[in-house]
């Protein structure tokens, strides 16, 4: 299928047109399910497999969040999913980040070697977070409320089996409702248990999140939504939505800054729009997919796949560093 090979001018990359779709399909559909675009495992994708490995690649990375993202945002506002004052907090930290993130990117981390430390680094400390919240010994009535979320999925699903219906995994009415929101905490309801979490942490675990996600070019979604599931014991189910969001807009931005601020002379920082759009269009279906399934499957799988591809790809970094 030689003649479906095309040359991206702007980035280099020589490769079969149906090959970014549907690695981003494929990659997309899982991630998006524990609130994840799919873009921290496309970046690898990019620099390892078709050797990508300018600054461009982040902004590149971005462009595929903006073409990808909307179809999931839209079935979890659709299914009344979207926790928004998550959302808003969100996105007041990792925007900001974003912009920080981008000058470390271009002035500190322009070497790949380098920068691939950085990011298996990031994401080591973010799998080990991860792991350690699903051994039980991070306990807290935030993770018992979790857990207790957990076994109602799974004693919902053996009810439908007994019946002999079709399996499904929330009822209609399990739907955010927000309860108090304040400078200091934010409360709110999720199929009858309570949830909260400090708005002062949150707001700066998201402005760490945006520094690395404009260095990393992810948006910030692949850290900030497993942070909230094994840092602040957040659902899954309520966490997705906001971290898709919050990915989508600060992708904008991060774009944004790729595209027009200067850049050192020399170095490469203007997104492959062509070949982004491309990844965009097998992630705005992969998204679409998973947004739809996530309400079928049980929090745990999702949260043991999510950490096992984050390890993964985090000790391969560090490996080729040394």
């Amino acid at each position: 299928m030689d003649f479906l090979s095309y040359q991206f001018p702007a980035s280099g990359v020589e490769t079969n047109v149906l090959l970014p779709p549907l690695v981003a399909l494929i990659i997309s559909f899982f991630t998006s399910m524990s609130g994840v675009s799919g873009a921290f495992l496309l970046l690898p994708f990019q620099m390892s497999f078709l050797g990508y490995t300018s600054p461009s690649v982040s902004g590149t990375n971005l462009v595929f969040n903006i073409v990808a993202i909307p179809s999931g945002v839209y079935q979890y506002i659709k299914e009344g999913r979207m926790a928004w004052p998550l959302t808003w907090i969100v996105l007041a930290g990792t925007l900001p980040g974003v912009f920080a993130g981008y000058f470390i990117r271009v002035h500190y981390f322009p070497d790949p070697r380098t920068f691939k430390l950085f990011a298996g680094l990031v994401l080591l400390y973010l799998g080990g977070r991860l792991l350690y919240g699903m051994t039980g010994r991070a306990g807290s009535a935030a993770a018992a409320r979790v857990s207790a979320l957990e076994e109602r999925f799974s004693q919902r699903q053996k009810e439908k089996r007994d019946v002999r219906r079709s399996v499904r995994g929330l009822p209609a009415d399990a739907r955010v409702k927000t309860v108090s929101i304040s400078l200091s905490r934010v409360t709110y309801e999720f199929w009858g248990e309570t949830y909260s979490f400090s708005t002062p942490g949150m707001f700066l675990l998201s402005l760490a999140v945006g520094i690395a996600g404009g260095i990393y070019g992810i948006g910030g979604g692949a850290i900030i939504a497993p942070f909230c599931v094994a840092v602040f014991h957040l659902p899954v189910y309520t966490v997705a939505g906001a971290a898709l969001a919050g990915t989508l807009l600060t992708s904008v931005a991060g774009v944004a800054f790729y595209s027009l601020i200067p850049s050192p002379e020399g170095i490469a920082t203007a997104p492959d729009w062509r070949l982004g759009i491309l990844f965009g269009v097998g992630g705005f279906i992969g998204i679409y997919l998973g947004a739809r399934f996530q309400k079928y499957i049980p929090q745990k799988p999702i949260k043991l796949m999510l950490t096992a591809i984050i390890l993964f790809v985090a000790v391969g970094y560090i490996i080729q560093f040394f």
